[in-house]
Protein backbone atom coordinates (compact mmCIF):
# COMPACT_ATOMS: atom_id res chain seq x y z
CA UNK A 1 0.00 0.00 0.00
CA UNK A 2 1.26 3.48 -0.83
CA UNK A 3 2.10 6.01 1.84
CA UNK A 4 -0.55 8.74 2.09
CA UNK A 5 0.29 12.10 0.54
CA UNK A 6 0.37 14.81 3.27
CA UNK A 7 -0.75 17.51 0.84
CA UNK A 8 -3.72 15.39 -0.24
CA UNK A 9 -4.63 14.80 3.40
CA UNK A 10 -4.56 18.52 4.17
CA UNK A 11 -6.56 19.31 1.03
CA UNK A 12 -9.16 16.78 2.13
CA UNK A 13 -9.46 18.47 5.53
CA UNK A 14 -7.51 15.88 7.53
CA UNK A 15 -4.87 17.32 9.84
CA UNK A 16 -1.82 15.08 10.37
CA UNK A 17 -0.94 14.63 14.05
CA UNK A 18 2.54 16.11 13.61
CA UNK A 19 1.02 19.45 12.55
CA UNK A 20 -1.05 19.79 15.72
CA UNK A 21 0.83 21.75 18.42
CA UNK A 22 1.29 20.00 21.75
CA UNK A 23 -1.37 20.84 24.33
CA UNK A 24 -3.94 22.19 21.87
CA UNK A 25 -7.39 20.83 21.13
CA UNK A 26 -7.36 19.08 17.70
CA UNK A 27 -10.92 20.31 17.08
CA UNK A 28 -9.81 23.94 17.17
CA UNK A 29 -6.70 23.61 15.00
CA UNK A 30 -6.99 25.08 11.52
CA UNK A 31 -4.28 24.43 8.96
CA UNK A 32 -4.04 27.16 6.37
CA UNK A 33 -2.27 26.25 3.17
CA UNK A 34 -1.59 28.66 0.37
CA UNK A 35 -2.50 27.74 -3.17
CA UNK A 36 0.31 27.99 -5.69
CA UNK A 37 0.46 31.25 -7.57
CA UNK A 38 -1.41 31.62 -10.81
CA UNK A 39 0.69 30.83 -13.84
CA UNK A 40 1.89 33.92 -15.63
CA UNK A 41 1.46 33.92 -19.39
CA UNK A 42 3.54 37.06 -19.92
CA UNK A 43 6.75 35.18 -20.81
CA UNK A 44 5.26 32.87 -23.45
CA UNK A 45 3.15 35.73 -24.85
CA UNK A 46 6.18 37.99 -25.23
CA UNK A 47 8.08 35.12 -26.86
CA UNK A 48 5.30 34.52 -29.41
CA UNK A 49 5.01 38.24 -30.18
CA UNK A 50 8.77 38.57 -30.59
CA UNK A 51 8.81 35.58 -32.94
CA UNK A 52 5.94 36.98 -35.00
CA UNK A 53 7.63 40.38 -35.16
CA UNK A 54 10.89 38.73 -36.24
CA UNK A 55 9.22 36.75 -39.01
CA UNK A 56 7.39 39.86 -40.19
CA UNK A 57 10.64 41.84 -40.22
CA UNK A 58 12.40 39.15 -42.27
CA UNK A 59 9.55 39.05 -44.80
CA UNK A 60 9.51 42.85 -45.02
CA UNK A 61 13.27 43.15 -45.54
CA UNK A 62 13.24 40.34 -48.11
CA UNK A 63 10.42 42.01 -50.04
CA UNK A 64 12.24 45.36 -49.93
CA UNK A 65 15.44 43.77 -51.28
CA UNK A 66 13.59 41.96 -54.07
CA UNK A 67 11.71 45.11 -55.06
CA UNK A 68 14.97 47.06 -55.08
CA UNK A 69 16.56 44.44 -57.33
CA UNK A 70 13.54 44.54 -59.64
CA UNK A 71 13.82 48.33 -59.83
CA UNK A 72 17.52 48.14 -60.70
CA UNK A 73 16.85 45.47 -63.33
CA UNK A 74 14.07 47.57 -64.86
CA UNK A 75 16.32 50.63 -64.95
CA UNK A 76 19.12 48.69 -66.62
CA UNK A 77 16.72 47.11 -69.14
CA UNK A 78 15.22 50.51 -69.99
CA UNK A 79 18.61 52.18 -70.50
CA UNK A 80 20.32 49.33 -72.40
CA UNK A 81 18.98 50.14 -75.93
CA UNK A 82 19.95 53.81 -75.58
CA UNK A 83 23.51 53.01 -74.54
CA UNK A 84 24.58 50.23 -76.85
CA UNK A 85 21.70 49.84 -79.27
CA UNK A 86 20.85 46.40 -77.90
CA UNK A 87 22.79 43.29 -77.09
CA UNK A 88 25.36 41.79 -79.39
CA UNK A 89 26.56 38.23 -79.21
CA UNK A 90 29.96 37.45 -80.67
CA UNK A 91 31.01 33.89 -81.37
CA UNK A 92 34.57 32.87 -82.15
CA UNK A 93 34.64 30.13 -84.72
CA UNK A 94 37.81 28.26 -85.60
CA UNK A 95 38.58 28.15 -89.32
CA UNK A 96 39.29 24.76 -90.79
CA UNK A 97 41.51 24.28 -93.92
Amino acid sequence: MRAPNPDAQISAGHIPADLIPAGSDPRTVVVVHVHPQQRSFVGPLVLVLAGAFGVGAVVWVTAAVLLQLAQVAATVAASAPAVGGGLTIALKVRRTR
